[in-house]
């Protein structure tokens, strides 16, 4: 496989994708990569090691969101699930005046985000220990954001009723899903509509250079969650709202 582990790699892969780096945004990624090899020795962030890899199903991944034209400067975003950072970090990075929220389930995850968070100086931005149908039930958080996103492996049903009762009514929840989340979409349409969203848009595309597909599913709020969701107990993921 082509190894592209220059700053200019990243670089090329966006470029057709219509996203421009500038060159400290390239030096912060290359930073990032580099973290996020050296963690991985010792604490299994991700099982994508190769550079090229990196740059291609993680960071050009993860910034696939702005292709919707829905994230604006000085917007408020949480990332559910974040892993690695995954799509916040690389977010925050592109554009700085972001103010963003990455949550995890995982101490061990959010111990390395700080680290990255300080090696690249950056502002508006804190990694948070905690599971997401218990956090959204705090007050500063619930029906905060402009937009939530989620690259957790999880169904639609459930991650609505994880994800939704933290966007404000008129923001969105973009769900970032593979080729073929047409029953889950499916499956999941009273789920959204009892939390309070309605299904807008789909925006399938490809990731450059391969033959992987994905798809940005986007869900906008559109009137408050009612109180007594998301339940607890893990009752999102056993028995979703159907």
């Amino acid at each position: 496989m082509e190894s592209l582990s220059s700053e200019e790699s990243l670089k090329e892969i966006l470029q057709s994708m219509q996203i421009e780096l500038t060159d400290q945004m390239s030096s912060d990624f290359k930073i990032y990569k580099e973290m996020l090899k050296e963690w991985n020795e010792k604490i299994n962030i991700t099982a994508i090691k190769d550079d090229y890899e990196i740059d291609l199903k993680h960071f050009a991944d993860s910034l696939s969101p702005l292709t919707s034209n829905l994230i604006k400067d000085g917007m408020s975003i949480i990332d559910i699930g974040t892993g690695g950072g995954f799509p916040g970090l690389p977010l925050k990075i592109f554009n700085r005046t972001l103010k963003v929220s990455l949550l995890d389930s995982l101490n061990k995850r959010i111990i390395f985000l700080n680290e990255v968070i300080k090696e690249l100086g950056l502002k508006n931005v804190e990694a948070i220990h905690a599971r997401a149908e218990e956090f959204s039930r705090k007050e500063e958080y619930r029906e905060k954001y402009d937009i939530c996103l989620s690259r957790a492996v999880a169904s639609l049903d459930t991650l609505c009723e994880y994800c939704i009762p933290y966007v404000k009514v008129g923001g969105y929840f973009i769900s970032m899903k593979g080729p073929t989340p047409d029953e889950e979409i499916n499956s999941s349409k009273n789920a959204i509509k009892v939390l309070g969203g309605v299904l807008e848009d789909t925006i399938r595309l490809t990731l450059p250079k391969t033959d992987m597909e994905r798809t940005l599913i986007l869900i906008k709020k559109i009137k408050e969650t009612p109180e007594k969701y998301p339940r607890g107990g893990g009752k999102p993921k056993k028995t979703p709202i159907k």
